[in-house]
């Protein structure tokens, strides 16, 4: 056997110096990592495109669709958020936003961008410029309509009598009537639907009420496009008349979609009321919007309120447009509310149209003693797309 010397010393400084070494690295990976910092820049350079549709030397206001497609790029910013005009603040992390503006004619208008660092500073700037809106440039396809002009019973192919009470022999919101499918609570004569709430005793099951009246849904859903109905509202006090949609998804009691669309629940549908008015106040009518967050579950609602003459003797077109940006409601084209659409709200699925008078309840207030009989007349009813 050959025997190897063996030298303690240099065995000794050779495994020294590789401690050292991984040690002197040990340190200089922890005072690296220790040290590291968020960024913590400010945003700066601010930087607005609008582009108008359809704009060009011979039409510089765009092609009238209304539509702009706003972009928005900073350093070192980290998300984004758009105001058109007077609307709600709106976020965008990639900085780029489509909008449809709703005012018909030529107007100038602008936006307000902001940019947003990571710590939440921000600047904003504005840019303004003039769009044209043309009348017929959206929602030019009419895709369901009853211009009542067959006297007698409804058209069975467009509308469904809901009158299931769903809430233990009643409706919801404490309202004090049944509904009901019989020709006296709903018809058609002389060209316009008459939807007429009576008092009188009508039992449905076992509850008894001291109202009937009728709800109508459409037998049509639809996802985003316009809707009008060209109505007069009943005078009596005590009368809660409405034109509003539901998701399809929705799966109410009673309701003509029933399942098809999903077993969802009120306010996880989403709800959107085109027109109420109270029992209380026939010089305002309300729009108002009912959801359920998508992310946290939460109730949500938003609305407003507008003036209106003689909303009983004259007719009015209550409207609504609705997008995948926005969902505006009008009354004879005034804008009454817009609600901006997004991701975490429910109105990117199919809704059907309801109409109907309740009597009492939340809205309709107190029923005067004398009351008999009051009608919702509706000239017509038209959903574009």
């Amino acid at each position: 056997m050959k025997l190897t010397n063996y030298n303690p010393v240099y065995n000794l400084n050779t495994m020294s110096y590789l401690y050292i070494s991984f040690f002197l690295l040990f340190i200089s990976n922890s005072c690296s990592s220790g040290d590291s910092e968020p960024n913590t820049a400010a945003v700066s350079n601010l930087q607005v495109e609008v582009s108008i549709a359809g704009a060009n030397e011979q039409e510089p206001n765009g092609d009238g669709s209304g539509v702009v497609q706003v972009t928005a790029t900073a350093d070192n910013a980290v998300r984004y958020a758009f105001r058109f005009e007077n609307g709600e603040l709106q976020e965008s992390p990639s900085g780029t936003m489509e909008h449809t503006f709703s005012e018909v004619g030529t107007h100038t208008t602008n936006i307000v961008a902001w940019a947003y660092s990571e710590s939440g500073e921000f600047i904003n700037k504005t840019e303004s410029f003039t769009i044209h809106k043309s009348a017929d440039a959206q929602f030019a396809n009419l895709v369901f309509s009853d211009e009542f002009e067959e006297e007698g019973e409804l058209d069975g192919e467009k509308w469904h009598h809901q009158v299931i009470p769903p809430n233990n022999g009643s409706w919801h919101n404490d309202e004090l009537q049944h509904y009901t499918a019989r020709p006296e609570n709903s018809f058609v004569s002389d060209g316009t639907l008459k939807i007429k709430a009576l008092k009188e005793q009508y039992s449905y099951g076992a509850s008894t009420k001291s109202y009937t009246s009728a709800r109508l849904n459409s037998k049509f859903a639809f996802t985003f496009g316009r809707v009008e109905v060209r109505a007069k509202l009943p005078a009596a006090a005590g009368t809660w008349p409405a034109i509003w949609t539901l998701g399809a998804n929705c799966n109410e009691t009673g309701g003509y979609f029933g399942d098809e669309y999903g077993s969802g629940q009120w306010p996880g549908c989403g709800e959107i009321d085109i027109l109420e008015q109270t029992g209380w106040d026939k010089n305002e009518i309300i729009s108002h919007f009912h959801w359920g967050d998508r992310n946290t579950g939460e109730y949500q609602n938003r609305g407003g309120t507008a003036a209106v003459e003689n909303t009983a003797g004259e007719f009015h077109v209550y409207a609504m447009e609705w997008t995948s940006n926005s969902i505006k409601t009008f009354v004879d084209d005034e804008l009454v509310f817009e609600l901006p659409n997004s991701a975490e709200k429910p109105y990117d699925h199919p809704h059907y149209l309801l109409l109907n008078i309740a009597i009492g309840g939340n809205l309709g207030g107190d029923v005067p003693e004398d009351f008999t009989a009051d009608t919702f007349e509706i000239d017509y009813v038209r959903i574009y797309q």
